[in-house]
């Protein structure tokens, strides 16, 4: 027996969350397969920490807006998840890199999203141009890992999509989500006037991102309370735009970070017709605002919010806690 082939075959052997099939959180389990090896533009992670999104749990589930099953199909698969390990936001540690990578080495320590997924494993590999940068010191992995889905998605959101301004009136729906967390923030640090809008047991984790107004949607209803904002920002897609319309001010701005084939019916007739706009896309993550979200971070306009830790071996449970609607922040696995 060739010991050291055993060995080798080992070395190359990692354990994956594997989903090969659409369906509730139980269809995702761990397994080993073959370690990922980087070509001569990758680099070679060994992941810490990776968060589960609302965005893999979507994918897992097959959980998308009215209209979209038959385009999520085509994009990730028709039986399943052509790429069967979920996950497109790390944490961890140089493992590797390829001949040609220069700003990277063995040993650092790093952190961002890959947008063809396959961060819920030990191992990943990534394009040196891919959203990767390298982790602040001030953050531990588990912190690392939380930012990234939530505060990119919000950045596109709001600075690109919503053109937000200093001094408008803003209310961000979900306040205390993943998106939320960061989108308070975010909106604070371009001078907006922020009212969060969260349930009852979130709302000193809202006020202490800094809002300026904290709305208990279970106690009050913030289209009835005669407010207007320049932007309604819909984390989570529960608003109708017909109900929110007269708390929009003039040339307001219905952001919708999920949206299905009614929303942009509305994205396209609100085009051409009318004041107040619908607005919804698709926000991809890109190594430039990744560094603008880092030197948020160190400059303190941007701080983590993790809501719950889980095992890697307890991905099952970390599912259920994201489809039941109500995570905080972000659900993170210690790899």
């Amino acid at each position: 027996m060739d010991v050291t082939k055993i060995l080798g075959r080992r070395h190359r052997i990692m354990k994956a969350v594997v989903t090969k099939k659409y369906g509730p959180p139980e269809v995702a389990r761990i397994q080993e397969i073959e370690n990922p090896v980087p070509k001569e533009n990758e680099i070679l992670i060994k992941v810490l920490s990776t968060p589960v999104t609302s965005g893999d749990a979507r994918i897992r589930g097959l959980n998308v807006p009215f209209g979209f099953k038959f385009i999520t199909k085509l994009m990730f698969g028709f039986k399943g998840p052509k790429n069967p390990v979920l996950g497109v936001v790390f944490s961890g540690i140089v493992e590797q890199v390829g001949e040609k990578v220069e700003a990277f080495g063995k040993g650092d320590a790093v952190f961002g999203s890959k947008e063809n997924m396959g961060c819920h494993a030990e191992y990943l590999v990534i394009k040196e141009s891919g959203a990767i940068v390298h982790k602040p010191e001030k953050l531990s992995h588990q912190e690392a890992a939380s930012i990234p889905f939530g505060a990119l998605t919000s950045l596109k959101y709001l600075r690109d999509f919503g053109k937000i301004k200093k001094g408008q009136k803003i209310l961000i729906n979900g306040a205390s989500g993943a998106l939320g967390v960061y989108g308070v923030q975010l909106a604070k640090y371009f001078g907006a006037e922020v009212t969060g809008v969260c349930g009852p047991s979130n709302v000193e984790l809202v006020k202490s991102l800094e809002a300026d107004h904290v709305i208990d949607y279970k106690s009050t209803d913030f289209t009835e309370n005669e407010e207007s904002y320049d932007i309604i920002y819909d984390t989570v897609g529960k608003l109708d735009f017909s109900k929110c319309k007269d708390s929009l001010n003039k040339n307001g701005l219905f952001l919708l970070a999920a949206a299905g084939l009614k929303e942009y019916r509305q994205v396209l007739s609100t085009s051409f017709s009318g004041s107040k706009k619908v607005v919804a896309g698709v926000a991809l993550f890109k190594k430039e605002d990744l560094k603008v979200v880092v030197e948020l971070i160190e400059q303190d306009h941007i701080r983590p919010v993790i809501g719950k830790t889980f095992e890697f071996s307890d991905i099952v449970e970390a599912y259920k806690y994201v489809d039941g609607g109500h995570k905080v922040a972000s659900a993170v696995l210690t790899v």
